[in-house]
């Protein structure tokens, strides 16, 4: 070990257990152009889709990210992680895990990488059933970020009480 604390999580009950007992998580849904934003209570009771940022140079990215956490008293990161149908990772993971390396450079937060395989098919099936209606060509990236927000949520055993979706 390195000396430095272990911020990069994968495996759900030792992500719960670094974090505090209070204190809001921030969820993000990475894309080439785009993040979305959702985030919990800082009792992580209720999941809230937040924004859905276009992307510019990464320093802009990690300031918007930054101006967050401040306002919301983030603990700790929940990141979508792009794997294949199948299992695998695919060419998207290797994006994500770049960003992510360099967002805990900038802010030392624990990230939970949670597999974000369907979320994209829970907003669609969502918005088809009419418990979600957006304008044409409004972006969803918020709302898929909160799906895997909720997904982390209920693999950490954490689990929201109410769901946006």
């Amino acid at each position: 070990m390195n000396g430095k604390p272990v911020t990069l999580f994968r495996d759900a009950p030792a992500f719960a257990a670094a974090l505090p007992a209070f204190g809001s998580l921030l969820a993000l849904d990475v894309s080439p152009r785009r993040i979305g934003f959702a985030g919990t209570d800082a009792g992580r009771r209720l999941v809230t889709p937040l924004a859905t940022w276009a992307r510019r140079r990464l320093d802009d990215d990690l300031a918007e990210i930054a101006r967050l956490v401040r306002a919301r008293d983030v603990v700790a990161f929940v990141v979508g992680w792009p794997l294949e149908l199948d299992g695998r990772r695919g060419p998207s993971c290797g994006r994500v895990r770049s960003f992510v390396g360099a967002l805990l450079r900038y802010i030392v937060l624990p990230l939970f990488l949670q597999d974000e395989r369907l979320t994209t098919a829970a907003v669609e099936q969502a918005i088809e059933e009419g418990r979600l209606s957006l304008r044409p060509g409004e972006p969803r990236d918020h709302l898929a970020a909160a799906v895997i927000l909720e997904d982390a949520l209920r693999a950490t055993g954490m689990a929201a009480s109410s769901r946006p979706l």
